[in-house]
């Protein structure tokens, strides 16, 4: 057991050992400290163990200095796509987030611009490059269009690389339901971890590659969790429906004209309703699937004249009836350990959360004849896109899961 510890451990240890011989010398000579013998070695000891200690205490220094710079080691890490929305906030995350480095920014249709130019609040001036297959990095965040990575996660893989996507190409198990919903045929072997950490934290530690939940997706399935897989049995939902309205940022950075100023400004837009691409996906979080659902769902998304967040109403019917209160304990112990997951006794909005990792749900009815209204905001970009990713990159690395998230 000695010879396991460090050496200043011992060294801390060992005076102990003086200590003793100084008690023996005493007794021998009947406990007085009188006698020329007893005063010489008192003397002795004081001074060694000055000596001694002020030694350890530099032995001790170096071997923290040691244990804190192995435990500052830098990850290297590139982001494919990094000139969207979703590309720009990882990059300013990872710029400052302290356990990283970030070595690499590509973007096929920017290639060669700084990302400064595009975004100057980055005060970035790397230059975003075309990927041509580089493998140079530990970490890869691919942020680009639905199908695109499918073609690039196998090779990234192959090398060791980790990886968290945040398209939709590895989110669902069933083939069938992408290819309904995503319009693209993929392969039964193209899933990865999906990586939402308030239910999958302990299966995001072990992996090395992660889908990263949808914006909506994520709105919903945090608002509802609790009903579905949380540990009170006698709660069942019969029906859901939801209502979510985005930022125009969620429709990406693309020059269409409805998503001009002139159309959106004093504006809110339905569309895809009922065959939104994060419908499945909800449904197969929540323990289910779209193509066999357990209960009615039916999902609008729309689109409002706001830059950023989403802002999700989700009308619930239960079988039994729950009271608001039993409710709130629910989804508090349910949440202990989300340290981005917050229920709020007072109604939520978007501007709560704006510009944060921050995800907040309000119980806002429970009515005797089982009918719930639960009210979420997130800011689509970070807690629905690009600060998910780096809080399960976090938890993939061991580290923090709040570090470089807290803004």
């Amino acid at each position: 057991m000695f010879r396991s510890l460090k050496i200043s451990q011992k060294r801390l240890i060992f005076p102990l050992y003086w200590i003793f011989i100084h008690k023996s010398a005493q007794k021998e000579t009947g406990g007085t400290c009188s006698q020329p013998y007893v005063t010489i070695f008192s003397l002795y000891t004081v001074r060694f163990h000055i000596h001694f200690y002020i030694e350890t205490l530099f032995m001790a220094y170096s071997e923290m200095t040691l244990s804190v710079s192995e435990s500052l080691k830098k990850y290297s890490v590139s982001v494919i796509g990094a000139s969207g929305y979703s590309g720009a906030e990882l990059t300013r995350i990872l710029l400052r987030h302290p356990a990283v480095e970030l070595q690499e920014l590509y973007a096929f249709s920017q290639s060669g611009k700084q990302a400064s130019e595009l975004y100057p609040s980055l005060s970035c001036n790397k230059v975003y490059r075309t990927y041509n297959g580089e493998l140079e990095s530990d970490i890869y965040f691919l942020a680009l269009p639905h199908g695109e990575a499918l073609a690039l996660v196998p090779a990234l893989l192959k090398a060791g690389k980790t990886v968290i996507d945040l398209s939709g190409d590895f989110r669902l198990k069933n083939p069938l339901e992408h290819e309904e919903f995503y319009k693209q045929p993929k392969s039964p072997e193209a899933v990865m971890t999906y990586g939402m950490p308030e239910l999958f934290r302990s299966e995001i530690m072990k992996s090395t590659a992660i889908s990263n939940p949808g914006c909506y997706a994520t709105s919903i399935i945090l608002g509802m969790a609790p009903l579905f897989l949380g540990n009170r049995a006698s709660i069942k939902v019969s029906e859901l429906n939801c209502t979510s309205v985005s930022g125009i940022s969620g429709a990406g950075r693309s020059s269409k004209t409805e998503l001009s100023f002139s159309e959106m400004s004093e504006n809110v837009r339905a569309y895809k309703v009922g065959v939104h691409q994060h419908t499945p996906e909800i449904m197969q979080a929540l323990g289910t699937s779209a193509i066999s659902p357990s209960f009615d769902f039916t999902f609008t998304p729309m689109i409002g004249s706001l830059v950023r967040g989403i802002y999700s109403i989700l009308n619930v019917r239960l079988e039994s009836p729950v009271d608001a209160e039993s409710l709130k304990t629910l989804y508090r112990e349910f949440y202990r350990n989300a340290p981005f997951t917050r229920v709020r006794d007072t109604m939520t909005e978007v501007q709560h959360v704006a510009h944060t990792n921050f995800c907040d749900i309000h119980i806002a009815l429970a009515s005797k004849s089982g009918s719930l209204v639960i009210v979420t905001a997130i800011d689509n970009l970070l807690k629905g896109a690009a600060g998910q990713a780096v809080q399960n990159m976090n938890i993939m690395l061991g580290i923090e899961e709040s570090t470089g998230l807290l803004f």
